[in-house]
């Protein structure tokens, strides 16, 4: 006698890793509008720390499956638990995720196929680079709820103007692809058919640069950020300094000075 075969459940995340270190991080909840459940926020950890410790790593694209890219935290799970050390949990786990993004040693590219709303805004935000398609819309629209999204105001008031940001945050209106073009929110805008090409260009431009000065660009970029100019300018000396001893550094103006491609091993 057979046995039926059980059905099992798609994982919430999938995560695949190629020859070249681009590592390609796709939630998978299209049904859920890829919320952001404590089950998917601690997949995304997980994910991320592979990231994190594979020295191999080039790239990750942060992608997603279904209509919306993500529809910011799951409401249902939130109200389900009416606790304040729950959502303190909740937020914490969140503001870890997306910290792990900023302190990736590589670039975070966002691949947005559809709505990115609250939270899900908040990812594209936090991503060092943003690719959407050209009917994307980007909200963080918590008031409409009666909850201001502060944890996305946080990345957003970095990416865009004070008061763009907080004309979304105060009336949760959405705003386009193309205005989010404008407004520094996404890199790029692109029809649906040529998403792929345009995150592969990025991809591809990326992995033709040593790896060792894009870490340490990127991780002086956001430190400066935070700093008043005059400790910006010596915490940039001093990475420019590292940067320039090291042998890609080298290498790279070697091969300009003798007018000849660098040979570096990435």
């Amino acid at each position: 006698m057979n046995t039926p075969a059980t059905p099992t459940q798609d994982p919430i995340l999938l995560h695949q890793r190629d020859d070249l270190g681009v590592h390609t991080i796709t939630l998978n909840s299209p049904r859920s509008f890829n919320a952001l459940s404590l089950a998917m926020l601690d997949a995304l950890q997980s994910a991320l720390d592979q990231v994190g410790a594979d020295p191999g790593a080039r790239v990750v694209v942060l992608a997603a499956n279904g209509k919306a890219f993500c529809a910011g935290h799951d409401l249902k799970e939130m109200r389900a638990t009416p606790e304040t050390d729950f959502y303190r949990d909740l937020f914490g786990r969140c503001s870890k995720m997306m910290l792990s993004i900023q302190r990736s040693p590589v670039p975070v590219i966002a691949r947005v196929q559809g709505l990115a709303t609250a939270a899900g805004c908040q990812l594209v935000a936090q991503c060092d680079l943003a690719v959407s398609v050209d009917a994307a819309r980007f909200g963080v629209n918590g008031i409409d709820v009666g909850l201001f999204c502060a944890t996305p105001s946080v990345p957003l008031s970095r990416n865009m103007g004070p008061k763009q940001a907080m004309e979304m945050l105060l009336t949760g209106d959405f705003i386009t692809a193309d205005e989010a073009r404008v407004r520094g929110l996404v890199n790029r805008v692109v029809a649906a058919d040529g998403l792929d090409d345009e995150v592969a260009s990025l991809v591809s431009a990326i992995l033709a640069k040593p790896r060792e000065a894009i870490a340490m660009g990127k991780e002086l970029f956001y430190r400066q950020r935070e700093t008043g100019l005059e400790s910006a300018y010596q915490l940039a000396g001093q990475t420019m300094a590292c940067n320039m001893m090291h042998p890609v550094a080298q290498e790279g103006v070697q091969a300009f000075i003798e007018k000849r491609t660098p040979a570096w091993r990435n």
